[in-house]
This record gives structure tokens, sequence and C-alpha cells, in this order.
């Protein structure tokens, strides 16, 4: 009698999806071992295993769920069928679950830009929504915001600036930079100098800035952003050396012949940012610059920001409009305030 029984799990599944599984992840490892941001053996196999369980669970589920149709309720269903198992078969704590959700929202990014396809943020949108493994080990559910040592500030204010005029050696570098190399480091120059989000770069119009007013006739100082649904309509102050790299962004963006009303658009025909290429193209800035992108990623900037008024003496209320947040939630920079010698 012939046997219909068909395995679910002993067997690798055929097929194009066990390619693209494979290609994602030995793609963005290869990338990672290019950077020298994985050196060590043991975490390579770490993350080798990671991924290997999550693609065992997908192709062996019917239908198959892919790296493009994977959801919300996919993952749920895939934490759900490894918590509380014993050790040796595989457990998953929050830390673990924490760490091998952000392996999987990293290789679906790195794939989405290799292969010039949308971001599927199903793991970022999962980690978000289980606030017990998004701060699974931390001291409490509002943990310390991520900011920039003073020496990676220096840095990256460097690499900002020089992407703007200014007499000396680097002329010929600030030349090869395209229109879009100029939007980026000017938008990430707003997170870092005027606490802004990254949803914020992608709202701003260009009657956002603001030169009538400041100490300086006729020089940018502060910006005018629009209220969402998370926060009001606010005002805020930039630094000296962020508003002269919006500057040059506003003169390179006429020169460019880029129309519509946003102040950072994601084409000549005035579209506006996405939300995905705006994060990869922070990421990237981060990265030429030095800086790591994986942890706090760009709100770093903005939490740098914060801390840096608030070392200046500036009354937390104050920032906490500046920033379009709740005063209350100025308590996690408090926290901080004592540990840090210096904030640029």
């Amino acid at each position: 009698m012939a046997n219909f029984s068909l395995p679910l799990f002993d067997e690798p599944p055929i097929g194009g999806h066990v390619a693209e599984f494979e290609q994602a992840f030995n793609a963005w490892l290869a990338d990672q071992r290019a950077a020298g941001l994985l050196r060590l053996d043991g975490s390579v196999s770490l993350y080798e295993d990671m991924w290997q369980t999550f693609e065992g669970w997908c192709l062996g589920q019917s239908p198959v769920v892919t790296l493009s149709n994977l959801d919300l309720a996919d993952l749920q269903a895939f934490q759900a069928a490894r918590f509380g198992r014993k050790a040796a078969d595989l457990s998953l704590t929050h830390r673990y679950a924490l760490r091998l959700t952000r392996l999987i929202d990293r290789v679906l990014r790195h794939h989405a830009a290799r292969t010039a396809i949308t971001v599927n943020t199903a793991a970022s949108d999962w980690i978000t929504a289980n606030p017990e493994v998004r701060f699974a080990g931390a001291a409490h559910a509002d943990p310390k915001p991520e900011y920039l040592s003073t020496s990676e500030a220096r840095l990256m204010i460097a690499f900002l600036s020089a992407a703007r005029p200014r007499p000396g050696a680097l002329r010929h570098a600030r030349e090869a930079l395209t229109w879009q190399d100029v939007r980026n480091r000017a938008s990430v120059a707003l997170q870092l100098g005027a606490g802004l989000t990254p949803g914020d770069v992608r709202a701003l119009t260009l009657d956002a800035p603001v030169a009538q007013g400041g100490r300086v006739r006729e020089r940018l100082w502060k910006l005018q952003v629009p209220g969402n649904g998370n926060s009001p309509a606010r005002e805020t102050p930039m630094a000296p050396w962020a508003a002269e790299l919006l500057q040059h962004w506003l003169t390179v963006r006429a020169e460019a012949g880029i129309s519509g009303s946003y102040l950072f658009p994601s084409s000549r025909t005035g579209n506006q940012w996405r939300k995905a290429s705006q994060h990869e193209c922070a990421s990237r800035v981060l990265e030429e610059a030095g800086v790591d992108s994986r942890e706090g990623g760009s709100f770093r900037l903005r939490h740098t920001f914060a801390l840096r008024q608030m070392r200046r003496g500036t009354q937390p209320d104050q920032v906490a409009r500046w920033l379009g947040i709740d005063p209350v939630k100025m308590k996690r920079y408090e926290r901080l305030l004592p540990g840090v010698v210096e904030v640029v």
C-alpha cells in the first residue's frame, strides 16, 4: 500500500522558496562580514542557527510563509510555537526572541534594498507590538534612550558639515556629492541638530525653515514642524551648523530643479519620501560617518539633541515642547544626566 503521509519537517522543502531564504540570509551575512560588523565565528554560527530555525518553520507551513507575505500573525504563531519549550528543545526567552526577530528584520530590510522591493516591516512591527519582548533585559518598561557619545557626535557633525561649501581641501569631495547625498546629510543633521523624528523629516515642507526673528538677520535658526497623530504642530530651534547645512541643501535643491512642496522629497518631481527609503538613507549616513546604525538607529540623534539641551540648562518642559512629547516623558532623559559628562 502506498504511503500518502507527507512529512512536515523531516525533509527539506524543494523549490524557489528555499533559495529565496538562503540567498537573502547569505547576502546579508556577506555584507556584514565585508563591513567588519561580524567577526566572531560564534556569532555567525548563532545567527545561522537562528535563521535556519525561522526558515524551517516558514517553509513547513501550509501555505508556505515567504519573505514577502510574512505578517504579524505568522510571527506571533512562530513565537508561540516555541515559547515554553525546554532549553534543549530550542526554548525562546524574551531576550532571545528579541535578538531573533531583530535578525529577521535586518535580513528583510537588506533583502528589500538588494532586490529593490518594498520592505516587509512585519518583524519590527511585531517587536513594537510586544513590549515584553521589546524591553527584554531592560531594568523597567521605559528603558534609557540610546544617544551618541561625545566622540560619536563630533564625528557625525564633522561628516555632515563636510557636505556644505567651505574653503579647504574637501571642495572636490563636495562636488562629487549628488543632490540625494546632500539631502540625506541635511535631513540627518536636523535629527541631531533640531531633535526631529524620521516622520518629521518626511513631513517638512519648504515653509518649515524660519529666518525671521533670529540673532543673525536672514539666517535660518528654527523650524516649524507640522503636527501628526502623535504630536501637535511645534517649533524647534536648530543648531547653527545644522542650519547652515540646511541652507546649502535649499540651494542644491533649487539648482537641481526639484519641484513640489516637501523640504526633502524622494525625487526631482517632488514626491514625498517614503518611510523605508528614508530609513535606509539615514542608516547609510550613520554608517558612512563611522557610527553604528544598528542599535537605536537614527533616533539616537534626537535623544542626543534632547540631552544636549538639558545639559545647557534648558528646562525639561521647554525641551519637551521642542520634541513634541508629553513633559512626563522627559524623566527618561533626566535619569541619564548624572552620568553624562558632555554631550556635543
